[in-house]
């Protein structure tokens, strides 16, 4: 792995830079992404600076893409934040430029890059960019915009400081980012908010959840359910963590019909390690929290029964 060191000196060094995230991207992913940025900018005004990816839907408060053509990656520096492998990267034109860059918290299953950080003990993506500011000094700048857009990445990744992966060194970097003139009581609020409908979600999912003694639990989201409530197969990331917060729940998955009739998996875990489970199945991700994919139902009993021997296994 490389050092802080070596990424700032790229960095330095790189007169055009394009720095991308994973696809369906989370506050994790875009507050890292939008960080690094922002403190690129505002450190070299004089370098071309972008931030590729698909539209983000309904987290665009948190910050916007922008349009890269194809000769912006001609000797360019790409740095891929947040994103475990290279079938998740959103635009893959990311191997278009001269220098690959990863900085990563999932466990570095594809190490792909010329140069590489992956830290799997920080809380989020967001914390290692952070860290990277801080160690380089007046080489990256830390402004109020760069602190929101962090802040906001680890406070979407660590379930506003509830998740296990929440350290000492979280807090203190969060404690750094507030000092800030920003409101983080309102990113707080607005991680929370929900529409009527997607609150309407999650009561779906407490009434059709089915929990097996041993602790596991799973629900299937259908696209008919969605569409009466007027939602889409994105939206569906409201009620991921819903089922945690019942007793006598400590895994679940939750199965996401989509419009082509295959699944996209949701696991979560306060207790077995997932994320082999997860690769099983066409995903990965955190050893508590991880993403698969199913091609139809009987796949999707599969994991689950996979996970109830998991659950067992723990218990």
């Amino acid at each position: 792995m490389n050092t802080f060191g070596e990424i700032i000196g790229q960095i330095t060094a790189a007169p055009s830079i394009i720095i991308h995230r994973h696809v369906n991207p989370d506050p994790d992913a875009l507050g890292s992404q939008l960080g690094l940025a922002s403190s690129i900018r505002s450190t070299y005004p004089e370098k071309k600076v972008f931030v590729a990816g698909e539209g983000v839907g309904d987290l665009d408060w948190i910050g916007t893409m922008d349009q890269v053509a194809d000769q912006d990656y001609q000797n360019a520096l790409v740095i891929v934040v947040d994103t475990a492998n290279r079938p998740r990267i959103s635009d893959q034109r990311f191997n278009k430029g001269k220098t690959l860059i990863k900085i990563d918290h999932h466990p570095n299953v594809d190490p792909y890059g010329d140069y590489t950080y992956v830290d799997t003990s920080a809380s989020s993506c967001s914390e290692i960019i952070a860290d990277l500011i801080n160690a380089a000094g007046t080489k990256l700048q830390m402004t109020t915009t760069v602190a929101q857009n962090l802040y906001t990445g680890i406070v979407g990744d660590t379930g506003r400081f509830l998740h296990p992966s929440t350290t000492v060194h979280t807090l203190n970097i969060a404690a750094q980012l507030i000092s800030y003139n920003f409101n983080p009581n309102a990113i707080n609020l607005k991680m929370g908010e929900l529409t009527l409908s997607q609150a309407q979600l999650q009561g779906y999912v407490y009434e059709k959840l089915q929990v097996d003694p041993s602790g596991a639990a799973q629900v299937v989201i259908t696209q008919s359910q969605l569409h009466a409530l007027g939602l889409t197969a994105e939206d569906a990331h409201v009620a991921v963590s819903t089922p945690g917060r019942l007793k006598g729940v400590q895994s679940w998955l939750i199965a996401v019909e989509q419009p082509a009739g295959n699944y996209r998996i949701h696991l979560r875990s306060q207790g077995p390690t997932i994320n082999d489970l997860a690769a099983k199945h066409r995903g990965g991700g955190h050893p508590l929290a991880s993403g698969a994919k199913a091609a139809d139902l009987a796949e999707v009993q599969k994991i689950y029964t996979e996970l109830i021997t998991l659950q067992k296994q723990f218990n």
